[in-house]
């Protein structure tokens, strides 16, 4: 595998408290007591626009703006790292693999947690939100990628913790991989069918000498 493409929340950087909190906060202050953190599960992966059409379609652009405002002021307090991330990225990397992110977020909040993990280095660029017009699960994200790597689909392997990470994977001719460490469960990951499943960042290092 001469590409890695890495999905970033959920994946690289657990963000997932982060998330629900924000979530949280925004839902009870428009629906107070309707929502539970569990019900808020379902609201990560998919991007920011798609969720809020779904639960208040005449307010998306208010409540996205609700949202990235206490979810910047939060950030840095309730991220953490996923075991391993780092050592496991820094050795791909030694070994000519090149990596990216394609994610649903925007660039700024990528380029946030990255700076927190200290790894902008390993990485040859990170997709975002305003760099295309349509999201994950749409192969548009991955097939930008592999251009501006200039890798063939047939080397290169796209990692996630959600449905839209397997999914835009698998539209765009990529072999795909769940994270067992998903919010979601490797029991949902693995009913989109990924090539493999790690049960540890690490587990990549033997995938691609496989390969």
């Amino acid at each position: 595998m001469k590409a890695l493409l890495f999905d970033f929340d959920g994946t690289l950087l657990n963000t997932n408290e982060l998330i629900i909190r924000t979530f949280m906060h925004v839902l009870n202050d428009k629906f107070p007591g309707q929502y539970s953190p569990e019900d808020c599960i379902k609201f990560i992966g998919p991007s920011l626009k798609e969720t809020f059409e779904q639960i208040t379609p005449n307010e998306v652009d208010e409540m996205i703006a609700k949202y990235r405002e206490w979810n910047h002021a939060y950030h840095d307090e309730y991220v953490t790292e996923f075991d391993g991330v780092n050592a496991t990225l820094e050795e791909l990397k030694e070994r000519g693999h090149k990596l990216a992110i394609v994610s649903t977020k925007k660039r700024d909040t990528i380029e946030r947690g990255l700076r927190l993990m200290k790894a902008e280095h390993m990485f040859e660029f990170w997709i975002g939100l305003e760099d295309v017009n349509k999201v994950k699960p749409d192969p548009e994200p991955v097939l930008l990628a592999l251009d501006r790597l200039k890798v063939d689909k047939s080397n290169a392997l796209m990692i996630g913790d959600n449905y839209h990470d397997i999914l835009a994977g698998k539209n765009a001719g990529v072999k795909t991989a769940g994270v067992a460490w998903s919010i979601k469960g490797e029991a949902y990951l693995r009913t989109f069918e990924p090539d493999y499943m790690l049960h540890h960042i690490s587990d990549l290092l033997t995938i691609v000498k496989e390969q």
